[in-house]
């Protein structure tokens, strides 16, 4: 891989200035005081409109540095005074972003009077602080690769009051040990958004010696998804005026005084709960049924919803066990025989838990994060399923939660058929030949005693011969769709994902099978009037119209018929997922008491 310094690209951009070309610096073009009017000159007024006018072809992008356009209008009115030295003294802010720049090098001491250095969404790995002016008072690194902060605090600007770091791999504890008071002493605003600090307590410790510090960014660390942010952060940094961007009022303040004191209860682990709610749009499946339906099988549909969660849980890791947890995982897949889906709903169902397969997280000692599918009840169908089902899931893998968060999860929902039989000893209850006609075939052509018998005798056939029992086949699930639910929004400061999953319009198998119906008879109808018409042409003629005008009401009857059955309506579902959240510093106090004592 190339490096592409951080002075060559600086180089490029100020050539791009052309300070020594056409309108600006010396030239023919230029118009001297002394001298009479000369053909193909232009007044210094019109060359500094050929800056400015949005229109000019020789108007650049400068804003990369606010002090570029003020440095090409000085090309315009004094020329001369543009030397090397002037040039780079005359930057006091940089702005590269997204320009591959991979090393920071000694070029950059070259801009004597640098007071601001962005450089964010490049690849620096190393932050060498020898090659950065001692000037320098805003630098951002946002959106880079670095990992350490070892280089950078090495021998740090002194007079840095921003420090962007948001957006890199930082949060070991040796890059808390760099974020303290002796190496940044006028630090005022630091940003440490979405990096990996999981230990909240060791980074508000070294947070704190910060003297001068008055904004902090801690959003999209793994630690923020604990029930005790922001509360602990705000009542541990009391000098702290503004956090993720929110300004921290008397009454918040006030709400967690005291939490900062009660250190011993803070547990960095995440409370999750995940709300299924009401199921609406899914097609009445016995729509189809009429009076000539066998009673048996006996058909039963009911719906449920799958969907996988990150969960914690405490194993013994050896090798069987982790085949056991192989298998255990394996288990909760749905297995493709017996399916019957459509396509497309297969190849969304089958993404959910390949997906979080993926996120598996690291194991410490005994304790393991690991990914579980759970399924809602089974419910009869209705025009509205109302689950009402609620899991609350605890996690102490801070670092893989957030990674769970960012891929999101598949919301599944799945039918389940079931044929009941009767029972092998019981005999199916059948059309028999009626016992009178019997004995009528015997000769003796006399009624049947049954005929005569009283009502009493009847009610007491029907006692025995009840309802048998019923023996069920091997459930059969079909997917009917799969969605995917994005939590990255759980990261943020917010901690609730509330939303409403659009699977789209199901068209039920009854649906089609009326569609394809109709056209069958308007198809029959139009072959038995083709037939007819070659009849005498008096008949045709008065029959012609009439038949015409039947088959066109007829047809738009049909039409209006299946319009009206067929009744097209979003398939939703209702869901949510909410992260545990300290109101206030007594809430704390009671919720843990509770979980110490088990």
């Amino acid at each position: 891989m190339c490096t592409e310094k951080l002075s060559a690209v600086l180089e490029k951009q100020i050539r791009r200035l052309c300070l020594n070309d056409f309108p600006c610096g010396y030239g023919t073009w230029r118009k001297s005081r002394d001298s009479t009017e000369e053909a193909g000159t232009e007044e210094t007024d019109a060359l500094l409109d050929l800056l400015t006018c949005p229109h000019s072809p020789w108007r650049l992008d400068e804003s990369w540095s606010p002090q570029a356009s003020a440095l090409r209008q000085l090309a315009v009115l004094q020329p001369e005074r543009l030397h090397t030295d002037f040039i780079y003294s005359f930057f006091t802010t940089l702005r590269i972003v997204d320009k591959g720049v991979s090393d920071i090098d000694d070029g950059l001491l070259k801009f004597s009077k640098l007071e601001e250095l962005v450089l964010s969404s490049n690849n620096i790995s190393e932050i060498p602080a020898e090659n950065l002016p001692i000037t320098l008072k805003i630098l951002e690194l946002r959106a880079n690769r670095l990992s350490a902060l070892n280089s950078l605090t090495h021998c740090p600007p002194p007079h840095l009051e921003y420090l962007g770091l948001g957006s890199n791999c930082l949060g070991s504890d040796d890059d808390i040990c760099y974020l303290t008071g002796r190496h940044w002493p006028q630090l005022v605003c630091m940003d440490l958004s979405h990096c990996e600090f999981q230990d909240q307590q060791a980074l508000l410790h070294a947070v704190s010696t910060l003297p001068c510090l008055r904004t902090l960014v801690l959003e999209g660390n793994p630690f923020t998804l604990a029930p005790s942010y922001p509360g602990f952060t705000v009542d541990t940094l009391q000098q702290l005026s503004c956090l993720d961007a929110s300004w921290i009022s008397p009454e918040e303040r006030h709400c967690f005084r005291g939490l900062a004191k009660k250190s011993d209860l803070i547990v960095d682990r995440a409370s999750a709960r995940v709300i299924v709610g009401s199921m609406r749009g899914i097609p009445d499946p016995l729509m189809s049924e009429d009076g000539n339906t066998p009673d048996f099988p006996v058909i039963t549909y009911s719906y449920f919803i799958t969907y996988d969660f990150l969960a914690h849980q405490t194993v013994n890791l050896n090798f069987d066990s982790e085949s056991k947890f192989a298998a255990h995982v394996t288990e909760d897949c749905f297995s493709s025989a017996g399916l019957q889906s459509n396509k497309s709903c297969e190849k969304e169902s089958s993404k959910p838990y390949t997906q979080a397969l993926t996120v598996v997280t690291e194991e410490t000692c005994h304790d393991i994060a690991h990914v579980t599918r759970h399924s809602t009840s089974k419910l009869k169908w209705s025009d509205c399923i109302d689950f009402s089902d609620t899991k609350t899931y605890v996690v102490s893998d801070l670092g893989g939660l957030k990674r769970f968060f960012s891929q999101g999860l598949y919301l599944t929902i799945l039918e389940e058929k079931v044929l009941s039989w009767p029972a092998a000893s019981e005999e199916v209850p059948g059309p028999k030949p009626c016992r009178a006609v019997k004995e009528k075939k015997g000769g003796k052509g006399k009624e049947s005693p049954i005929k005569s018998g009283s009502t009493k005798d009847k009610s007491k056939d029907k006692k025995k011969k009840s309802v048998p029992e019923l023996v069920q086949e091997a459930s059969i699930q079909r997917t009917i769709g799969s969605v995917h639910v994005p939590l990255q929004s759980l990261v943020q400061r917010g901690g609730k994902v509330d939303v409403l999953c659009d699977f789209g319009v199901l068209h039920a198998d009854t649906e089609v099978e009326a569609a394809q119906t109709l056209e069958k008879d308007l198809g029959k109808k139009m072959k038995e009037d083709k037939k007819k018409e070659k009849e005498p042409k008096r008949r045709a003629d008065s029959g012609t119209k009439q038949k015409n005008t039947a088959a066109s009401k007829g047809k738009g009857k049909g039409t209006k018929d299946c319009e009206m059955d067929v009744h097209l309506e979003l398939l939703t579902v209702e869901f949510k997922v909410e992260l545990e959240k300290w109101q206030c510093a007594s809430e704390a106090h009671h919720l843990l008491l509770p979980q110490q004592h088990s």
